[in-house]
């Protein structure tokens, strides 16, 4: 029996979800800092940050963007997986303010100190772990607490992030650690997701050869995958590493493979998935060869293959396809959406091109104007849908 999912009474509605507000956060915040980060970058604009303009653009993709991302993807799943109502109203604003506050206190990290700033940051995501801990424990949805294992080495990567940019002026393992983390996000949630939509999709609209299912293959890619990027966030240089991340990009292109991609090529909201995901094994190829040849292959690509190409993507596609199905749409790719899509994939491409060729600072400037537009589209695209109530489907009358 379906149980009731908000107090729409009680709470605005853009309280009612985690994936309200955050969504909607992420979004603005994840346009806005790459435009400042390109005057930032050319010395054009000024940060009073204790990071240095390169490590501030990470950091806020990484612990400010994408945390709220996952924040907002994990209140919302996690009532389907325990049953249990969503945290919404009061705990729900607070943990937004909490974000909020951190963006300001990074920002301004000169002036109010290196430790404050890394406290009021690192503290929304031990917050986040907290809440999700206790409704899975609560839900007795056990299972399900896998998926602390990465937000929480999350929150570690941000912690040393900040230690690192204090202590010697730069990140180092943090910048590695964090995005390795997001990236084994989108091997365990992706891996289970994408062949289920797909499946879905398919059974309805082109019946024949479906997804295969989760199983002990993907369990086994994971598990060396993320070994792989453990060892690339502490010895990245190292033979043993980039063996690993070779190995791995060749299992999870056999996961992609093996998903049907290819069957549902008419659908936007599941192409979109499958090519976001495309982007996990090229950025594991390229940060193994960069281990072989450094000369030919830079890290940095690696880095933006995984940064731009699978985490920007693949949330870009999981905040839309949540957007319209918890807000009572049709789960249906409008034109604005596709174009969203489109942009953000040859952001990706276009930065990847860019590291190749350093001297091209144009392909640069195309990939910072493609993200830009593809995630203020989506608050323009969905922002109404976010923070206004749920569309409510009339019901038939039935004789009496």
């Amino acid at each position: 029996m379906a149980i009731p999912r908000t107090r729409p009474s009680a709470y605005p509605a853009v309280l009612s979800y985690g994936f309200r507000p955050f969504f909607l956060l992420g979004s603005l915040q994840a346009g806005a800092a790459i435009l400042f980060w390109l005057p930032l970058f050319y010395g054009k604009l000024e940060a009073s940050s204790f990071f240095s303009p390169v490590d501030w653009h990470i950091h806020e993709l990484l612990f400010g963007y994408l945390a709220a991302v996952v924040t907002g993807f994990l209140l919302t799943a996690i009532p389907n997986w325990t049953g249990r109502l969503p945290v919404q109203g009061p705990p729900l604003l607070a943990l937004a303010l909490l974000w909020c506050a951190g963006r300001f206190v990074v920002f301004f990290s000169a002036e109010t100190g290196w430790l404050l700033g890394a406290v009021i940051d690192c503290a929304f995501l031990l917050a986040v772990v907290a809440a999700v801990a206790t409704e899975i424990i609560a839900g007795r949805n056990w299972r399900n607490l896998k998926v602390l294992l990465p937000v929480t080495v999350l929150l570690a990567a941000n912690m040393t992030f900040h230690a690192e940019a204090h202590c010697q002026g730069v990140s180092d393992i943090g910048r590695r650690l964090g995005l390795g983390a997001a990236v084994v996000l989108i091997m365990i949630i992706g891996g289970r997701i994408i062949p289920s939509f797909t499946r879905n999709w398919l059974a309805r609209e082109r019946p024949g050869r479906l997804p295969v299912p989760f199983g002990r293959f993907d369990v086994g890619a994971i598990t060396l995958s993320a070994a792989g990027l453990m060892a690339w966030a502490f010895l990245p240089d190292s033979a043993g590493t980039g063996a690993m991340l070779i190995l791995g990009a060749i299992l999870n292109t056999i996961r992609l493979a093996r998903w049907a991609g290819d069957r549902a090529l008419r659908d936007p909201l599941v192409l979109i998935l499958h090519v976001a995901f495309a982007f996990v094994p090229i950025g594991l190829l390229i940060a193994g060869l960069a281990v072989f040849v450094p000369e030919k292959v830079p890290a940095v690509a690696g880095i933006h293959a995984f940064g731009v190409g699978a985490v920007a993507c693949m949330t870009l596609a999981v905040m839309t396809r949540a957007t319209l199905g918890h807000t009572g749409r049709e789960l249906r790719a409008s034109i604005g959406t596709c174009v969203i899509f489109v942009a953000i994939a040859l952001a990706a491409l276009f930065r990847i091109g860019a590291a190749f060729s350093p001297a091209q600072a144009m392909l640069l400037h195309i990939s910072a104007a493609l993200w830009v537009a593809s995630f203020i589209g989506y608050a323009g695209l969905f922002g109404g849908m976010l923070i206004r109530p749920r569309l409510q489907v009339r019901q038939p009358r039935t004789a009496v």
